[in-house]
């Protein structure tokens, strides 16, 4: 009778233990990984008509894994594509998961046919933190001839230029692991003068995820020999009274 008595003593105070681990977790939010980022200057992949597909990029690519940062001084895609110098950074906070990614590029020249465009700045940004993730575009002097741009247009902006592309400024897409990606220009052709696209200053983040310090580390097991602290003795208290009562 003592040996069973004691078994079942020692099960109470492993369902106590648990019950507090239980508890603990209970109370604190799910466990994710920080966001991730991305970004980079420019990705070409079009196909003019009377001519071979042209498939570029990412240029100056950047990861939260690495590389942090990326920098050229020039971009040149002939007959479509030539720039000054661009740069992007994807960066993360591993004290509170928070996220930043940037790209940007100077004096952009883009030709599509018979259509252009030209630009001293194209940027994008884009932020994750924990009241969510936001970004938006920087477009300075941005010129087509035939065409009106907005000083700054609103997310996904669109322009008809010349019935030959259609442009996307500040272009803002959820998606659907939570990250947000920001292309500052996303120009697509139609079948007059070919087909594919050209994205500008692209950047993705989120969702943000910062670490739980009783998750991970030292607090994890501090916090669970707390708990031990506290349930053994309440198996043992058990286990006395039952004693008493055998012996009675």
């Amino acid at each position: 009778m003592p040996r069973r008595l004691a078994r079942r003593a020692g099960l109470t105070a492993l369902t106590g233990v648990a019950a507090a681990v239980a508890l603990l977790a209970a109370a604190m939010p799910a466990s994710a990984a920080p966001g991730d980022g991305s970004a980079y200057a420019a990705k070409v992949d079009v196909t003019l008509l009377g001519a071979s597909a042209v498939t570029v990029g990412p240029l100056s690519p950047s990861n939260t894994n690495g590389p942090t940062s990326a920098t050229l001084a020039s971009i040149s895609v002939p007959g479509i594509l030539s720039t000054g110098i661009v740069s992007s950074k994807s960066v993360l906070d591993e004290n509170t998961g928070v996220v930043h990614t940037e790209a940007s590029i100077a004096n952009a020249k883009v030709t599509l046919g018979t259509a252009k465009l030209t630009a001293d700045v194209i940027g994008s940004h884009c932020d994750a933190t924990q009241s969510g993730v936001t970004g938006g575009s920087t477009l300075v002097n941005v010129q087509i001839p035939g065409a009106q741009v907005p000083v700054n247009p609103a997310p996904n902006t669109k322009v008809n230029v010349l019935g030959l592309l259609v442009i996307t400024f500040n272009e803002q897409i959820d998606n659907a692991d939570g990250s947000k990606t920001i292309n500052a220009v996303h120009i697509k052709l139609n079948a007059l003068v070919g087909s594919g696209d050209v994205i500008l200053a692209s950047s993705t983040c989120g969702p943000a995820a910062p670490p739980m310090p009783m998750a991970s580390g030292a607090g994890l097991w501090v916090g669970l020999g707390l708990l031990g602290l506290v349930a053994v003795p309440a198996g043992t208290v058990v286990l006395r009274k039952r004693r008493a009562a055998a012996q009675a």
